[in-house]
């Protein structure tokens, strides 16, 4: 009992070193922005993002990167689309949604989107920083990523937005080996063979991935 106790104790100091020093580094320096995010860019976007000429003015939005604790592994939230007529139908991604009204602030949307679409109480959030915004071309969203952590394991539950909850190991996210090349169908049904995140048998490709891979340079500096 007492040697869990104190296993325990460890852990969770190494999860507040760990929160802390992603926090130094979110609000001190520069983000590494596009320069980490090429190697998760699919071949057929690298035209866009040298245009950055878009149709209409984007749509704000905000997702959600959430840390915490949880059985000796520090983990983060993603989610899986139901399959469905949208654009990003099936896809995985982070909790999240389009600024509303209501919403103060961007900050405030992700929290909303986060608490709406999984079940994560705000009030237990603590908010760190944020990545850089990504532009996404067929929704035309742009996106800030908010990066944040609990002190515990949220209660998760997945509204009718989300057809899956992934909960994703630091350790498998620093993995190599789970960087690969996927054939992907888009939402026109075109087939083509984009970078990606292999996990827990789920392809994570396109705006994610690319958070991912901003997230895990900024990681490695720590």
């Amino acid at each position: 009992m007492i040697k869990s106790i104190i296993i325990f104790a460890i852990f969770m100091e190494k999860f507040k070193i760990f929160t802390t020093q992603l926090e130094n580094r979110l609000k001190n320096g520069k983000l590494p922005g596009l320069k980490a995010q090429m190697i998760m860019v699919p071949v057929t976007r690298l035209e866009e993002l040298k245009s950055k000429i878009f149709a209409d003015p984007p749509k704000k939005s905000a997702v959600l990167i959430l840390f915490y604790p949880d059985k000796g592994k520090i983990k983060l939230i993603m989610i899986k689309r139901p399959k469905d007529n949208s654009v990003h139908s099936g896809q995985i991604a982070f909790p999240g949604g389009s600024f509303e009204k209501s919403d103060k602030k961007l900050s405030q949307t992700a929290l909303r989107e986060a608490s709406e679409e999984v079940h994560v109480d705000p009030a237990k959030v603590t908010l760190i920083g944020h990545l850089s915004n990504i532009h996404i071309n067929p929704s035309n969203f742009d996106v800030t990523p908010f990066v944040g952590y609990t002190s515990s394991r949220p209660d998760l539950h997945g509204n009718n937005e989300v057809d899956k909850i992934l909960e994703i190991g630091l350790d498998e996210l620093l993995d190599p080996g789970k960087i690969t090349q996927k054939v992907i169908r888009n939402s026109e049904e075109k087939k083509y063979s984009v970078p990606c995140f292999y996990i827990q048998n789920e392809i994570i490709w396109g705006a994610s991935a690319m958070m991912l891979a901003e997230l895990i340079a900024i990681i490695r500096e720590i």
